[in-house]
């Protein structure tokens, strides 16, 4: 835990996901939430199809979802929603002809169900 999914519009031809998720990773150890590095799992997904809005202007998105387990108070969600999204706003060149909407997203997932194991090495 946590579980992190990245989506990004296929018109950001500079959008290089593999520095992202490394950036996005290495702020989530450094808010101190978790207990090890390698117990967060992100993942990104280049949306080929998308629709922003009901023009068909130039238009874009990245959208972060984090989910973690229960428990954790707003104000600390809300800081990670903060340092992931500046994360995103840096990340680098934004198509000059693009509108491009970033959004971070923080979904609690129930303790109770959760089940995770680690199998080899």
């Amino acid at each position: 835990m946590p579980h992190l999914h990245m989506e990004y519009t296929a018109n950001l031809p500079k959008f290089d996901e593999g520095v992202v998720l490394l950036r996005l990773n290495n702020t989530l150890v450094a808010s101190g939430q978790f207990a090890a590095e390698s117990d967060i799992k992100s993942r990104a997904v280049k949306i080929e199809n998308f629709l922003v809005g009901t023009l068909f202007e130039k238009r874009g998105f990245v959208h972060v979802k984090l989910a973690l387990l229960s428990g954790r108070s707003p104000e600390v969600k809300k800081q990670l929603a903060e340092k992931l999204l500046e994360v995103i706003q840096e990340v680098g060149e934004w198509p000059a002809d693009v509108s491009v909407q970033l959004c971070v997203e923080i979904l609690d997932i129930d303790r109770g169900p959760y089940a995770k194991a680690v199998v080899g090495a």
